[in-house]
Formats: structure tokens, C-alpha cells, sequence
């Protein structure tokens, strides 16, 4: 007979068969479910941390992320999401120094400084005094640090026969892998001159449509022909193979612009005088790159199992990657191989008494992980770092007025609240800029007629970024007046740098012009009550845009009343970013909202984006507006190689002083970051350029573990409660039973 559950009645009916054992169980019940509350409540460890104990005393960097890192390929990699994490993996020749402003690049995998010199359309040298007209090339001798080495991996892991144990494997073993972490064996080797020669190739490589390997074909010699070159190999293998993705071994193939001297130096030439070319070399795009990962990842199924450089990358760096789970969190440790660097032992006046001289001379990293949990909505983020479990925060809308506070002076400071709880707060206005962009294809706000320039400027008052960055960004910001911002050589501060076709001074205070004015430029221009005189209606201008959400609405609801001061009908295409860019590239988009972040800190990398030849239309360039001035690009030409000085600043006032007349662009804003990090956080400054500062930042763990017990005491009084309703619903059952044990011994 099977043994089916008892039914309540035939459960009651055994009750008396119950040993005086069982009964004693019975009544400790209770006191053995309270003994195990109180002893939970007697833990060091707060209820609600969202971390293992055996983390508890480690030097551990916790933070979050919101954006899945698409590429963690540097020659594919191009985004902020994605630097977090290789920007502390692979090494550059040279970095940005953390504490110097202006920013001043320093060696980092190289030994020192590149060497520099100029060469004539022969190949000879020429001297460093040599004008613009007789540099054909640009040599650089970059010497690499001896003793770098690679993190362990298992691409370099070799038998004792010294083969490579995981190179030239099938499939099948494929389908055993899951994670580089399932690989028994790893190895390392010391970074040589010819890794960084590797990954200037892996640029050119089309197959890896690297993001900036159009621009480095006008730089650097030989580029673009070797692109040409990679690209009917890899065809004519493809074809040959029947390989999707055949492997093909950069090592063959030998590129113009780039020589490999020795073990420890090798050269790039670019082509005449670029001293922009330079900050390009801290960047990940030209770290080092071993052959064998690239061979490794080749093989056949390691890419339906994201074994990839985009999923594991390889690095000499401080750090390397140990956990991708983008669903839920990433994580770094030490790399055991790291070479070693030290705190720089010199900063900016004032350094020293905010403590960031500390450290001076101390070995690098400070920390030993780095947890960056997945974190998509901005309050439960901003709750875990009030109670201690991420140890710096930006600051979002939701919770700007809980943490900042504006003083009389209008400078922002924290709130009581924040002050009380020993967090601190470090500010910057961005190198970067918001634009509100006029396609000047577009037959109605772009060309060079008077009428189209009229209706750009006309608009460019009525939209008030003042108000805007009030209302979106808690006035994070600073209203644009050109296209360089605040920290950048050109920047025009106070008076002087005001755009007089949307403000005017009035006893010595920029004021914007009033809608009157701008309506008096729209009558100018023939436009007289809003009315297009071809139709008879109303101006009506589109308005393209990627937006979504609540946010996004309320974005595009203030933008149409922007225009509606001037009464013109703004119609909103939204859509979503792979739409919005396609219009970019087509040039279909009329007006349009687009920003732009410093790759470095000159003002080429501003200025370029309103160059003729750059147009992105007619060239794929970064002219996202497609403006173009024979003037002005006759005054690019002569600024982007000069060495900033007075000269050069009086070139570029008259740049800016042409586009604020044209008005391709309504100049938006500069961001002003706000970061806000606790006391445990050390040597917190803002970098706006380095992409690489996790490794200079030191936690107390210790008082950091005090602040979370004192931020998060356990809540006691719920789980009396819990208990007082557990025994008052027991009480009946024990009363019963011992009601039935009385009648059934009697």
C-alpha cells in the first residue's frame, strides 16, 4: 500500500501514540525559534548588508554601474561605461597626472616620455625649429618599461614541453568551457615593444570596426593601406576556409608607419605635425596586446561562450577582471603581476592640507577588489550608499535636495543631514558641452543665407538653457558660450567670453537678449508672427531626438514651449538611439540635441566638430551638423598644430567669433559634475581626463565597517511582534492537544 500524507482527523487520532519525547520537543518549539531570533540579533554583521561576511576587513572599492560594457576590446572600447573597468586593466604608454591642472600627461607603461622628431618628405631629419610647410612625418620613439608583465591567463599558460597548452584546441573542448575561469592552467610574459606595434594593427583591422580608425588613417603612416590589405585577406580566407570568423595572424602582415626597434622600443610616424597625436597615447585604444589572445579567443566555439577580448580582457595593469555578470555585478582584484607604481609625491597648492599628498611615494593599487554591483534605478542606489554599502555616489535628481544645498552666494554645499554623517562633496565643471544642433543641409535652418542665420540665432535666444539647467540638472551647470568649455585652452571666462548674439551687458552683468529681440530677428528674416511666408502657416521645425520615460517627456514638453515663445510649432520625432544616429549619418535630422566629451584636454578636439571636411554627411566625420565655412577651416588649419601660446588664442577668438555670428550650434551647456563620497573614501578628486584613478584611491575599512553598524542597528521590534503572533497562535494547538492527552489518559 503506498504511504500517502495522513489526513487532519487521522493526524488528531495518532496524537496520544506520541512519545513523552516528542511532547518535551513540542513545548521547547517556541523558545528554540526566539533563541534563534535573538541569536541573529547578536551578529556584527548588519541585518541588511548586501555583501558577504567573509568581505568584512578587506580593502574592497564598492560601486555600482547602470549600463551593461558592450566592449572591453581597447580597440573597439569607446565609451565611459566600458573605461571604468579596462581604463585600470591595460596600460597606455603615458597617463594623465591625478593631481597636475592644467592636465599634464606623464609616462605609464613607458620608460619616459616619447622622443620627437621631424622628418622631411625623404625621411630625413629636420630640426625641431622646422616650419609647419617642411614636416612631412612625425616620429615618435616610445621606450617601454622592462619587467611589465601580464596578468595570468590562460592564453599565455605553456606545458612543461613549453607549447602553448590551450592554443589550436576543437570544438568539443569548447563545449566544456563555460567561463575563462573553468581553464585549469594560466601564464604570463613580460609586455614587449612589439604588443603595442599588435594593437596599432588591431586598429586598422576593419573586421574589429574600431571606432577611431578613421582618424588614425589620417595620422599615422601606413594605416589606411594596411586596412585595405587586412581587409582582402580576411575575404579571400573567409572564402577559402568557409569560416565565419577565420583567425588571421596581424604578426604577417608589416605596416609603413611602425617599426619595432628592440624588445623595449619601438616608433610610430604619422604623417606632417600633429601635437594633438600625442594625447591619443593615453588612451586604452594603444595599449599592449599579446598575439596569443588573439589567437586564443579565435578558436572554434569560444565565441557563443563570450570568450572574447569583449568579455576578458588581458592587461599589465593594477587590475584585472574576475567576475562579467552584467546582470548582476562586475568585479576586479589585484593583478599579482602588476609591475608596481607609486602616489605621485606632488600635486596643485592646497593639496596637501585636503590630504591628497598623504599617500606621497606609497606603492599602487591601495585596494584589492573592486565590486561594481548592477544598479538601474537611482533610489535603491542612493539608499545603499546613505547606509554605507557604496562608498561614493553622484548625486540624481531624486536626491539632490536631501544631499545639496545652495548658500547665499549661490555655491553648493551639503545639507546638514550629509555634514552629520561625515560625507563629502567634490564639484567640476566638465570638459564637455550640450548642444542643440542645426542641420545646415536642411534647407530651412541651415546655409549660409541670412534668413537661415537669422532663424538660428532668433532660437538660440528663446531656448533658455538657463532655465533648463535650473529645471534638469539642480543647476549642474554652466550656460555655453562656444564650443570649448571651462578647462580647455581657448576658454573665454567672464565678460570677454560672452556671445553677444545671444546676451547683451548691462552695467557689467551678461543678460539674455528677450524674446522681443529674438522676434524682431525672425521678422528680419521674413518670418513676421511666426508665419512662413511661402505656406501662409505657421513655422513649423522637427525636432529629432532619442527620448523615452517620464524624464524624457518632460524634457521634450519644455523644448516645445522654447519655441513656442517664438511662435513656432516644434514637432518631436523621437525615436530610439540606433534611429536618431542613422539620421546623423544621413542627414535627415533638422534640429537636434547632441554632446560632446573631451578626448583630450585641447581645443582641437571641440573646434574639429565644426570643420568643413569633418562634415558627417558627405565624410562620416564628427561635424554632426555638417557646417561649413571656407574661413573658418582656413583658421583650423593654422590653430590645430600650434602650440598654445598668444598667437594661437588670438586664432581662436576669431573661430568663435565666426561660428557665434553663423549659430550652427545653440551652444547649450557644460556640465557641472557632483560626486559626493563618505569618509572612508581616500584621495577623492575629481580627473577629468584620466580614465585610470582606481588605483590611487585607499579605504579604511575599518571605519567604514564602525559607520555601517552605527547607520543600520537591527530592527528589533518586528520580530517581537512576529513572535508575540507565532505564540498566540500556537497557545491554542498546545492548549487542544494537552486537552486531548488529559481525556485520553482518563
Amino acid at each position: 500500500m503506498d504511504n500517502f500524507p495522513l489526513s487532519e482527523l487521522e493526524l488528531a487520532a495518532k496524537l496520544p501514540e506520541i512519545s513523552q519525547t516528542e511532547k518535551r520537543s513540542l513545548k521547547i518549539t517556541p523558545l528554540l525559534t526566539l533563541l534563534l531570533f535573538l541569536l541573529v540579533g547578536c551578529s556584527d554583521t548588519p541585518w541588511n548588508n548586501p555583501y558577504s561576511e567573509h568581505d568584512e576587513g578587506q580593502t574592497i572599492f564598492y560601486s555600482s554601474f547602470s549600463e551593461r560594457p558592450k566592449h572591453l576590446d581597447p580597440a573597439r572600447s569607446y565609451s565611459s561605461p566600458e573605461y571604468t573597468f579596462i581604463g585600470q586593466i591595460y596600460e597606455p604608454p603615458l597617463q594623465y597626472h591625478f593631481l597636475k591642472r592644467p592636465y599634464e600627461l606623464t609616462p605609464l607603461a613607458a620608460s619616459g616620455m616619447p622622443t620627437l622628431r621631424y622628418l622631411d618628405q625623404q625621411g630625413e631629419p629636420l630640426s625641431m625649429s622646422a616650419s609647419d610647410a617642411e614636416i612631412a612625418f612625425s616620429e615618435y620613439l616610445i621606450t617601454i618599461q622592462p619587467n611589465m608583465r601580464y596578468q595570468p591567463h590562460p592564453a599565455l599558460a605553456r606545458g612543461k614541453d613549453g607549447r602553448y597548452r590551450y592554443h589550436l584546441l576543437d570544438a568539443a573542448f569548447a563545449d566544456e568551457i563555460y567561463s575563462l575561469s573553468d581553464f585549469k592552467h594560466t601564464g604570463s610574459r613580460e609586455v614587449t615593444a612589439a604588443d603595442f606595434v599588435h594593437q596599432i594593427k588591431r586598429i586598422a583591422y576593419p573586421r574589429l570596426h574600431s571606432p577611431i580608425a578613421g582618424l588614425m588613417k589620417e595620422h599615422i603612416v601606413g594605416l589606411a593601406d594596411l586596412s585595405k590589405q587586412l581587409d582582402s585577406a580576411y575575404q579571400a580566407k573567409k572564402k577559402s576556409s568557409g569560416e565565419d570568423h577565420p583567425y588571421l595572424d596581424l604578426r604577417q602582415y608589416e605596416m609603413a608607419g611602425l617599426q619595432v626597434v628592440d624588445d623595449h622600443r619601438f616608433t610610430i610616424r604619422i604623417n606632417g605635425k600633429s601635437p594633438q597625436f600625442i594625447y591619443w597615447l593615453a588612451m586604452p585604444f594603444f595599449a599592449p596586446m599579446p598575439w596569443e589572445a588573439e589567437l586564443f579567443y579565435a578558436q572554434p566555439g569560444f565565441a557563443k561562450r563570450n570568450l572574447s577580448l569583449d568579455w576578458y580582457p588581458i592587461g599589465s595593469g593594477p587590475f584585472m577582471l574576475s567576475v562579467n555578470n552584467p546582470n548582476l555585478r562586475m568585479e576586479m582584484v589585484r593583478n599579482p603581476n602588476f609591475h608596481g607604481e607609486s602616489y605621485p609625491a606632488e600635486g596643485m597648492p592646497g593639496d596637501a592640507e585636503k590630504g591628497l599628498l598623504d599617500d606621497a611615494g606609497r606603492a599602487l593599487p591601495f585596494i584589492d577588489r573592486a565590486i561594481y554591483s548592477l544598479e538601474k534605478e537611482s533610489i535603491p542606489y542612493w539608499n545603499k550608499f546613505l547606509q554605507g554599502y557604496y562608498d561614493n555616489s553622484g548625486v540624481s535628481s531624486d536626491s539632490f535636495d536631501q544631499a545639496v544645498q545652495f548658500d547665499t552666494g549661490g555655491d553648493a554645499e551639503l545639507t546638514d543631514e550629509m555634514q552629520q554623517r561625515g560625507i563629502r562633496l567634490s564639484t567640476a565643471v566638465q570638459t564637455s558641452i550640450w548642444f542643440l544642433g542645426f542641420n545646415m543641409r536642411d534647407q530651412m535652418v541651415g546655409g549660409e543665407s541670412e534668413r537661415a542665420r537669422l532663424l538660428r540665432q532668433a532660437i538660440s535666444i528663446a531656448v533658455d538653457f538657463e532655465e533648463y539647467v535650473s529645471i534638469f540638472n539642480n543647476g549642474r551647470g554652466v550656460v555655453a558660450q562656444g564650443p570649448i568649455p571651462p578647462g580647455i585652452f581657448g576658454y573665454q571666462s567672464g565678460l570677454k567670453g560672452i556671445n553677444p548674439a545671444v546676451y547683451r551687458i548691462e552695467n557689467g552683468i551678461a543678460k539674455r537678449r528677450s524674446i522681443d529681440e529674438a522676434k524682431a530677428l525672425l521678422e528680419q528674416a521674413g518670418y513676421i508672427n511666426g508665419i512662413d511666408p511661402e505656406t501662409g502657416k505657421t513655422v513649423l521645425l522637427y525636432y529629432d531626438v532619442a527620448a523615452s520615460g517620464p524624464d524624457g517627456k518632460a524634457r521634450l514638453n519644455w523644448m516645445r514651449k522654447q519655441f513656442d515663445k517664438l511662435g513656432v510649432q516644434l514637432v518631436i520625432r523621437a525615436t530610439d538611439f540606433n534611429r536618431f544616429q542613422e539620421k546623423m549619418i544621413k542627414g535627415t535630422a533638422q534640429v537636434f540635441m547632441a554632446g560632446w566629451n573631451a578626448d583630450y584636454p585641447d581645443p582641437e578636439n571641440f573646434l574639429f566638430l565644426l570643420h568643413g571636411p569633418q562634415g558627417r554627411v558627405e565624410r562620416g566625420g564628427m561635424n554632426a551638423v555638417n557646417y561649413a565655412n571656407p574661413e573658418y577651416d582656413k583658421l583650423f588649419e593654422q590653430m590645430k598644430n600650434m602650440h598654445n601660446g598668444p598667437e594661437r588664442m588670438a586664432i581662436i577668438d576669431q573661430m568663435v567669433k565666426i561660428l557665434r555670428h553663423d549659430a550652427p550650434w545653440s551652444w547649450g551647456f557644460n556640465p557641472k559634475g557632483f560626486s559626493l563620497h563618505h569618509a572612508w573614501y581616500k584621495n577623492a578628486t575629481p580627473n577629468l581626463m584620466a580614465n585610470n584613478t582606481l588605483k590611487y584611491k585607499r579605504i579604511d575599512s575599518l571605519l567604514r565597517e564602525q559607520r555601517r553598524q552605527d547607520w543600520n542597528p537591527p530592527i528589533i521590534w518586528p520580530v517581537w511582534l512576529l513572535l508575540i503572533v507565532l505564540i498566540a497562535a500556537i497557545m491554542p494547538a498546545i492548549y487542544m492537544f494537552r486537552q486531548r492527552e488529559r481525556r485520553a489518559a482518563s
